[in-house]
């Protein structure tokens, strides 16, 4: 069988505002009902494929579980970083851990925010590469490319690839993003796949590769998955080892230098959802080139993205081409289509500003649900919070607040001091300032409240945990 490893430690910024570093594209449905990543767990599953291997942060490790278990899959272990440094540590992370069981193992690397279109053939090119993998091969997968991309890595192949049946050719070289020139160049040569970051060999054989091109990563990286602790359903890699890490790809650490190269054209259907572009690409224009989502309304445009992604907020656009508009409750993009790689840019601005769209959304994702403001000033704040069937939250207190809690739907158990209770619709409770309180979700439906608060400080560090289910510790998120 083969161990999938899933990366979605990622924070990409170039979807802003529908990705953010709270919480990235993905987890978020960009063209489909499932999240980049549950798709991802679905196209590497079944007989041939064991539970996968996920390497994450800290901050997204409950959004995993949660989106795993909503399409009924768990993985064989996750693991937490702690702290990002690029692909190559995390690759080797967790092959070490998948190698401990099997050394032989045969791993699939895959990043969490693709999108592949024809799973089948899919599942065929990594059939093709599965042999010459057990033969010590290191094989990546080269994407048929369809026009001059200056976004993407390209790999130059030994051979015709032909009609990209899924075979294996020799890899003679990976070339970095190219200007637009050297990219209509390559592409008219017909030697040249888009790399897409998918590698399939031996665990065996990519350790054997740590050693003689990056063996500085390997004494820290084995000793942070060596004294790696269990935490819940998580496995947290030793964070003292783990400073001394490089940040570094996989790329640069072994694949521009390594011998055993091997690679399988593919023409299935694959993006890497890089940016709004591509979005709009993937998401199949109309004849005119238009695409819109949620509540929308176009009059005579071509060639446009046009998104909004909050109920309630119908966006509008009239006569618009080669744009791209989306919408949210506290941010909305528009841009041309021609300069969507500068969203990452606009990102750092907001940052330098102190703008909190910038890397967090109004609505918060917690373990237990989530909550989203909906009003707030100097001495109160309103806040709608979800809590799934059977979650609670913790044991806590504040400093500086008080709180106000009507049940809006399903059923609360709430805790305040020594009294608990049981609330239904239209019921409320009040918590006074410093009163050690909890609220929990007993029911089958998901329990809906509104939340008021009034106080001095309103800050989500005013907490202080005294029993938590999570095992979050203190702070905001813990």
């Amino acid at each position: 069988m083969i161990t999938p490893i899933l990366l979605c430690g990622g924070s990409g910024t170039r979807l802003w505002p529908l990705s953010r570093k709270s919480y990235p594209k993905q987890f978020a449905k960009l063209t489909d009902d499932e999240s980049l990543f549950q798709a991802a767990a679905r196209r590497l599953s079944g007989a041939e494929f064991a539970a996968p291997v996920v390497v994450t942060s800290s901050d997204y490790r409950f959004i995993v579980t949660e989106q795993l278990a909503q399409i009924e899959q768990s993985a064989a272990a996750i693991l937490i970083e702690p702290s990002p440094r690029n692909t190559a540590p995390a690759i080797l992370a967790a092959t070490l851990h998948v190698a401990a069981k099997d050394p032989d193992a045969l791993v699939l690397i895959a990043p969490s925010d693709h999108v592949v279109s024809d799973v089948a053939a899919f599942h065929a090119a990594v059939a093709a590469a599965a042999s010459a993998a057990r033969e010590g091969k290191i094989v990546t997968f080269g994407i048929r490319p369809t026009r001059p991309e200056t976004g993407y890595g390209w790999v130059e192949v030994g051979g015709d690839p032909g009609d990209f049946s899924p075979r294996v050719l020799p890899l003679t070289r990976f070339v970095e993003k190219p200007n637009a020139t050297r990219a209509a160049e390559m592409l008219a040569a017909g030697t040249f796949l888009w790399n897409a970051g998918i590698f399939l060999f031996s665990a065996k054989s990519i350790l054997a590769a740590f050693a003689a091109h990056a063996p500085a990563l390997l004494a820290p990286v084995t000793e942070a998955v060596a004294g790696a602790a269990a935490d819940l359903a998580f496995l947290r890699l030793a964070a003292k080892p783990w400073e001394k890490v490089k940040d570094i790809s996989i790329d640069y650490a072994i694949m521009e230098r390594a011998e055993n190269l091997a690679v399988v054209p593919f023409a299935g259907g694959w993006s890497d959802l890089g940016d709004w572009d591509s979005v709009w690409r993937e998401s199949g224009p109309d004849a005119g080139g238009e695409v819109t989502r949620g509540q929308v309304s176009a009059l005579d445009c071509r060639d446009s993205l046009l998104r909004s992604e909050s109920d309630g907020m119908e966006l509008v656009g009239i006569g618009l081409t080669n744009i791209v508009v989306i919408a949210m409750p506290d941010a909305v993009l528009v841009a041309d289509r021609s300069r969507a790689q500068e969203v990452k840019q606009a990102v750092a601005l907001l940052k330098a500003k102190g703008a909190k769209q910038a890397e967090a959304f109004a609505r918060d994702h917690r373990p237990w649900g989530w909550f989203e403001t909906l009003a707030m000033s100097d001495r109160f704040q309103v806040k709608r919070i979800v809590v799934h069937p059977g979650a609670s939250l913790s044991l806590q207190s504040h400093f500086h607040r008080s709180e106000h809690w009507i049940v809006v739907s399903g059923t609360a158990r709430t805790t305040v001091d020594a009294e608990v209770k049981l609330l239904s619709e239209n019921q409320s409770v009040y918590i006074p300032l410093g009163s050690v309180h909890r609220l929990e979700n007993p029911g089958k439906v998901p329990m809906v409240l509104i939340e008021v608060q009034t106080g001095t400080y309103l800050g989500e560090d005013d907490i202080i945990r005294y029993d938590d289910v999570y095992s979050r510790g203190q702070g905001a998120k813990g």
